[in-house]
């Protein structure tokens, strides 16, 4: 079946999904790690492919940026072509003087003043949400086999950008403990708690609103290989 924002036939999309923000980041993934490939979605340009890793099952899509598109890819994904896992593979800006550029984090927890929950479930007062833990293990044990350091935390998932008060970050550290801000896996969390499936999230460290370190456009998309190489291992 298809749906408005995915024109993948039934079968096609792997149990379990890596997904990136942008779907270039998916189209390289699937272009430099993968074998058999096969392209499952063009529309949008959001590109969708599934493959194999060491003989082992996997796909990997794009969910644009933000809650309301990760939102609505992640659903039609779950709901819709029967996936069981998304584990988010995106990048993240540091709250905190402990993490340095290329460091990856796996997320705990996501808090956001989002009223992406409150919306799309009818839950009230829903601003702290949790990824499956038994996948969180899973990422944990791999990234360990792989001598891969991580660090765990809670993420910011912001559903802005440009804030015009630039030290609001300074607070949410403080008040939330979040470490870094990201923008989607609060929509994920909440889309796979749910559909009753499962949702992780790694996040490779982009740049810094502590020291105002910044990698560059190119390198987040083809350099943030450690976090690739964690969730690759997924492949079932």
């Amino acid at each position: 079946m298809s749906t408005p924002h995915i024109e993948a036939k039934d079968g096609v999309i792997a149990k379990t999904v890596l997904m990136p923000g942008d779907p270039l980041r998916a189209k390289y993934i699937a272009e430099t790690f993968l074998e058999n490939v096969e392209k499952f979605n063009n529309v949008r340009n959001m590109f969708g492919y599934t493959g194999t890793y060491n003989g082992k099952r996997i796909s990997v899509m794009g969910s644009g940026m933000g809650m309301a598109s990760i939102g609505i890819y992640s659903y039609e994904l779950y709901k819709f072509y029967d996936v069981d896992n998304i584990i988010r593979i995106g990048s993240c800006g540091a709250y905190s003087a402990e993490l340095n550029l290329y460091d990856v984090l796996l997320v705990e927890n996501a808090w956001s003043e989002s009223t992406f929950a409150d919306i799309q479930s009818g839950e009230k007062g829903i601003h702290t949400i949790y990824p499956s833990p038994v996948l969180n293990e899973k990422l944990e044990k791999i990234a360990e086999n792989l001598n891969i350091p991580i660090t765990i935390g809670t993420v910011h998932s912001s559903d802005v950008f440009y804030r015009e008060n630039f030290k609001d970050f300074e607070k949410i550290h403080d008040e939330h403990g979040c470490l870094a801000v990201e923008m989607e896996s609060f929509a994920l969390f909440q889309n796979a708690k749910v559909t009753g499936k499962n949702a992780a999230c790694l996040l490779t460290v982009s740049d810094s609103l502590v020291t105002h370190e910044a990698t560059t456009a190119e390198e987040r998309q083809f350099a943030f290989t450690k976090m690739m190489d964690i969730a690759l291992g997924m492949a079932e």
